[in-house]
């Protein structure tokens, strides 16, 4: 234990002298740097050659800061960034300048929605109604790959935002360039007033991933990404058009086959072609109405198998976009512990191990301007043979104050109806929330989250929060984390790790950029203290361990090597087995340690490896988990990924277990708009296999094709239990 605790001195010590040197930050600028888009008369076609006169008559913006992989000085790869608009379109055209053009590129896939990390990347953020809280980013690459993406408090992000926007590219022996296209129309600004000018706060930045050469437009700390928009310019010289009517239909049209068998039984259900789409209309620049009917979700990701061997419930993200979009607005939605409103628990039958249930209908309102967001959610959920009807509901009113703090409450509301059939009554569940984003300074970050839950059939009532405390600079982070739950808190419209329990996270670590080292980009020592224990009764210990990893290195190529151990303290006083191994009630403790390493991930061959081993509660165990990605090229991506787990001599009856878990993924482009994803997954513990084949087509911005095939069956070589699906779906998008 002494031991334990001089090396986590020694690594708070590394943040304390770190803190004593200086942050390096800077406070945003009193006065913005503004940049000017010029009107065109001439039509600019978006081809990425930016061959027409009016790009070169325009003001350039070249004045670039550098944050990786060193805060400020020369920039290797400058970037050149040009604003034109008309009566219909914003238009940014950039040059990525590059010594070695074309070879230097690095890109893994083309897929849209890309992993900003592994590529080149060029992005666009606008915070056109100067709310220093809000960004939607536009980003592409070398290839012409989309991404777009709302920011909250640059602190959470939502991915799975769509906007109908443009982007061609050309790819050069100097370099690459961009040509963007955005409709004003997906842009949500205020009205202009007569007299007085428009203003937009905009940043930009790129990454060029070779040299991982991080530069942004304007100077932003290295700790703060470009959606920070407290340091935003200002963009001006626009005459915007007034904001007019805005609707966006997107109706679909789906066919399904499924075939399921049991033993030597087989069942075929030919379902009848379902019709039904989503509606967005921005009825003012503020308020946006989202109707869905019929709702699919067809073609969303599909879960990936998991072995848990924790006390913890596992957390499975949300993968249907109508949920995901504006998922940052939601109370609690930055975390994986706490979740008044988890929007998982939609579309699920109200039993034990649920199957889907259909939806029938839905409606998302948003309003948000730069004094306060409104938004409210309901949903209705078709009975199943199994499971009534459901309404859903959520409401929710944030009010911003200062430059980026915000106080909001929410409410959620599930009502599930009686049915004569199953023999239920009616039920409902209501939960109260009140949060709150406090950033006193740039690098100091406070939010707290507490809410309460009334079950009617329980009748019990429940509570629960979390606090977070956090401060960030180029130097170090320091953390504290509160999370707790009653035994009676029963949110389920949401999502608890775990009930009647309170955990606490302190720790922190040191941000290093050694210049003896010049190979290292940056070395984070540090260390996180993780205790928990009973939320009715504090005196009651559940779990310790203190995390530390004295090597947690990135190398200049971005490559990464970590060296950590977790001493843990165990009192087990509940029925636990995980994976059938069942645990003797009473107090344990152990040490595992942990290697990990991965290669440069944006090359054409990249690889990882985790070796994670040491004793478990009264035995051993070894866990191995291995990946390998080879893309030649962007049109062509192929991994493997591998997980062993060996127990031995663990629980009641000193059991011994070895899991398998093989994972493969192809992925074949012929450009950015037609794709074909193949996905297979085999466990050895529940000798279940899956498949998931996905063919997608955009044959117009936003409106899809998709053929998708999936698999899953126990036992690979002699099904004993398998379910096949084929679904053919075309969607179809207009704005007006």
């Amino acid at each position: 234990m002494r031991y334990y605790l001089m090396t986590l001195v020694l690594m708070l010590q590394s943040v304390l002298i770190a803190q004593q040197r200086g942050t390096d930050n800077f406070p945003p600028p009193e006065i913005p740097v503004e940049i000017k888009a010029s009107r065109t008369s001439g039509k600019i076609i978006i081809d990425g050659k930016l061959n027409e006169t009016e790009w070169q008559n325009t003001e350039a913006v070249t004045d670039f800061f550098r944050v990786e992989p060193a805060q400020g000085g020369v920039i290797k790869n400058p970037t050149t960034v040009r604003v034109l608009y008309d009566n219909k379109y914003l238009y940014f055209g950039v040059f990525a300048k590059d010594s070695l053009g074309k070879k230097n590129i690095r890109m893994q896939d083309l897929r849209r929605d890309f992993n900003s990390g592994e590529n080149d990347v060029f992005g666009i953020q606008i915070d056109a109604q100067n709310t220093k809280q809000y960004a939607a980013s536009f980003q592409t690459t070398p290839y012409g790959n989309q991404l777009d993406l709302q920011s909250f408090n640059d602190n959470n992000t939502d991915r799975d935002w769509n906007a109908l926007w443009s982007v061609r590219t050309q790819r050069t022996d100097e370099g690459y360039y961009a040509e963007f296209a955005i409709p004003f129309k997906s842009i949500r600004y205020d009205k202009p007033v007569e007299g007085v000018p428009v203003e937009w706060g905009i940043t930009f930045y790129r990454l060029a991933r070779k040299d991982f050469e991080k530069t942004v437009f304007p100077a932003i700390p290295q700790s703060f990404s470009q959606n920070r928009m407290v340091y935003a310019a200002k963009l001006t010289g626009l005459e915007v058009p007034p904001p007019s009517a805005n609707i966006r239909i997107e109706p679909y049209a789906l066919y399904q086959y499924d075939e399921s068998k049991t033993g030597n039984t087989i069942t075929n259900k030919l379902n009848e072609p379902k019709i039904g789409g989503d509606v967005k209309w921005a009825i003012n620049p503020n308020a946006v109405l989202d109707l869905t009917i019929n709702t699919d979700f067809a073609q969303a990701d599909v879960d990936r198998a998991v072995n848990n061997l924790e006390r913890f419930n596992i957390f499975f993200p949300e993968r249907r976009q109508f949920f995901l979009e504006n998922s940052g607005i939601w109370a609690g939605g930055g975390n994986s512990e706490l979740r008044p409103f988890f929007s998982r628990t939609i579309g699920l039958e109200n039993t034990f191990n649920a199957a889907p249930a259909p939806l029938d209908a839905g409606a998302r309102y948003t309003d948000r301007n730069e004094n306060r967001t409104i938004a409210a959610l309901a949903v209705r959920q078709r009975n199943t043979d199994n499971s009534p009807a459901s309404t859903f509901g959520v409401a929710r009113y944030t009010q911003n104050y200062g430059k980026e703090n915000n106080v909001g409450a929410m409410v959620t509301y599930r009502l599930d109806d009686s049915s004569e059939d199953l023999g239920v009554s009616s039920q409902n569940n209501t939960t109260i929330s009140v949060d709150g984003f406090i950033r006193p300074k740039s690098e100091i970050t406070l939010s707290y989250l507490l809410s309460t839950s009334l079950d009617s059939e329980t009748g019990d009532t429940g509570y629960a929060g979390r606090i977070f405390a956090g401060s960030r600079t180029n130097k170090y982070y320091l953390g504290y984390v509160n999370t707790f739950v009653s035994d009676t808190y029963t949110p389920s419209m949401g999502f608890v790790f775990q009930k009647d329990v309170m955990y606490h996270s302190p720790g922190g670590y040191a941000i290093l950029r050694p210049k003896g080292l010049p190979f290292v980009r940056r070395w984070d020592p540090g260390a996180f203290f993780n205790y928990y224990h009973d939320f009715e009764d504090f005196g009651n210990f559940q779990q310790a361990s203190i995390y530390i990893f004295p090597i947690y290195t990135w190398f200049k190529d971005n490559s990464f090597v970590e060296a950590s151990f977790t001493p843990t303290w165990q009192n087990i006083n509940f029925n636990f087995a995980p994976l059938g191994l069942e645990i003797e009630e009473g107090e344990y403790h152990y040490t595992r340690f942990l290697v990990r390493y991965n290669t440069d991930q944006s090359k054409k061959l990249s690889g990882s490896i985790r070796y994670d081993f040491g004793n478990f509660y009264n035995g051993t165990r070894t866990t191995v988990l291995a990946g390998l990605r080879y893309a030649p090229s962007p049109h062509i991506s192929l991994s493997a990924d591998y997980e062993h787990n060996n127990i031995n001599g663990v629980g009641i009856l000193q059991g011994d277990l070895d899991t398998d878990l093989y994972t493969a993924s192809l992925r074949l482009a012929l450009n950015p708009r037609v794709q074909l994803s193949t996905f297979y997954q085999y466990n050895s513990f529940d000798e279940q296999g899956r498949w998931n084949i996905r063919f997608s087509w955009e044959y117009m911005p936003l409106s899809f094709i998709y053929l998708v095939f999936n698999d899953t069956q126990t036992d690979v070589f002699d099904p004993i239990q398998r379910n096949t699906q084929f679904i053919s779906k075309i969607t179809f998008l207009k704005q007006f």
